[in-house]
């Protein structure tokens, strides 16, 4: 059971009354009970926009003022709002795409489709669109993609600001192998960066990603820009591409072969570190996760696009457990991910490991997409648990939502078998709620931002 924590002279917001389930740690298995913290009835106290307390329900109300406004979920699921740590805001209109792989997959509809968000007009009205859906399948933090064009960038903050979220993005930078109208230079990379760092890094709850797409769009030149930013910026993170397609590693090598392998690329242009995110990451030498292990750069697993396209199975729990362990992040990707539901994302996980001959149980699955997600964004402090003085977003979750799930939870007994039910047939329609900063943004009043 939780710890009962309750100001004395807090006058909250909100009292939201539900099942509660946060994690302290990565769960050992299932049956690590310390590793979660789980109230059958219980209430979060929210005040202006933060957890303020949390505990049994008969605590926390005895502790909350009389004006106090109680929202009861019984009896659902209240969770951390999910993180998801790599997707592509303007590939919302290419979800679903038939290719081949993923360089045909880009050329044929990705590269053509950002050429739009030159567009502000049409850059904002995606934006729109973009989160409504996350907000719609419980994610309350994403990890973004913008395209090249400032443009793309500003309406992708602008809109995040609205609605309060906590949001990572970048405007992509990219010179070469692309659409002319997809193109900037090192120098315009660099100086655009720059400025949208100045223009919305810490409005709101914004943060800048710098975003070389990967080694194959970017010079010698870009990535020396690249470079530049990240020793004038060392706080930010920094996001690209490794290793998702074996043709993608052969033309990475070609373009650069003074290389040891595609990850001492961005070692030799100083990008990696413990907040450097790198996309997929799927055929790693010993030696590539050994680097990965000692910069501590995060390996973001995207599940559904590596099936989607073909790119591989990512052996996320080899990668765990190694002498030098290497940090992992689980996300959608959309558009070449097929889902913007975290829960569709770890169903596609359990299987990849599945097929690798390994176990991913339901209780790692939501740490990671709650506590795991903001430990490897190093947010553990605002986001990702139910803790007092964490940010108040939060994602309600309903394991009976239709009529199968329904079906099926007559005979399910425990927690983590509700768990593996939500994560095995949810979706969207299993998000009862999700609320950004103790306002609801599915249902509540706060869509109407839309």
């Amino acid at each position: 059971m939780t710890e009962k924590l309750i100001p004395n002279k807090l006058i909250p917001n909100k009292l939201i009354r539900g099942r509660l389930l946060s994690f302290k740690r990565a769960p050992l298995g299932l049956t690590d009970t310390d590793s979660y913290s789980y109230e059958h009835d219980g209430a979060l106290l929210v005040a202006d926009g933060r957890i303020s307390a949390l505990g049994d329900y008969a605590t926390v109300k005895a502790g909350a003022s009389e004006e106090v406004e109680e929202i009861d979920h019984r009896p659902h699921l209240i969770l951390p709002g999910f993180i998801d740590m790599h997707l592509h805001f303007p590939q919302m209109q290419v979800i679903a795409s038939y290719a081949a792989d993923l360089l045909e997959w880009l050329n044929t509809y990705t590269f053509p489709e950002e050429c739009r968000f030159v567009e502000s007009g049409h850059a904002a009205r995606i934006a729109t669109h973009f989160y409504d859906e996350l907000l719609r399948h419980g994610t309350t933090t994403a990890v973004a993609y913008c395209s090249v064009h400032k443009a793309s960038a500003d309406a992708f903050f602008a809109e995040a600001l609205k609605r309060g979220m906590c949001m990572v993005g970048g405007k992509v930078m990219m010179d070469r192998n692309a659409p002319q109208g997809l193109l900037d230079t090192p120098e315009m990379g660099y100086d655009e960066t720059r400025q949208v760092i100045a223009d919305w890094h810490g409005k709101g709850r914004n943060h800048v990603a710098i975003t070389p797409r990967f080694a194959i769009t970017s010079t010698p030149a870009q990535m020396k820009a690249a470079q530049a930013l990240a020793e004038e910026f060392p706080d930010l993170f920094i996001q690209t591409h490794l290793s998702e397609n074996h043709e993608e590693i052969r033309y990475t090598l070609e373009l650069y072969p003074q290389a040891k392998d595609y990850t001492d690329i961005y070692a030799h242009y100083g990008l990696l570190g413990p907040k450097t995110l790198l996309g997929h990451a799927i055929h790693l030498s010993e030696r590539e996760a050994d680097v990965l292990s000692e910069t501590g750069a995060v390996a973001v697993h995207c599940p559904t696009s590596n099936l989607f396209l073909g790119s591989g199975l990512f052996p996320m729990k080899a990668l765990m457990r190694r002498e030098k362990p290497v940090r992992v992040a689980v996300a959608t990707d959309i558009g070449g991910g097929s889902s913007y539901s975290m829960l569709r994302t770890m169903d596609e996980a359990y299987k990849i490991q599945q097929l690798l001959g390994e176990r991913l149980n339901p209780l790692e699955s939501f740490y990671l997409m709650t506590r795991g997600n903001a430990e490897a964004l190093s947010m553990t402090d605002r986001i990702g648990t139910l803790e007092p003085g964490t940010d108040a977003d939060l994602t309600v979750l309903n394991a009976a939502a239709t009529p199968a799930m329904r079906l099926r939870m007559e005979t399910v007994k425990t927690l983590p078998e509700e768990l593996f039910l939500l994560q095995t047939i949810g979706d969207d329609r299993a998000v009862v709620e999700t609320y950004v900063a103790g306002e609801a943004m599915k249902n509540g009043l706060e869509q109407s931002v839309a």
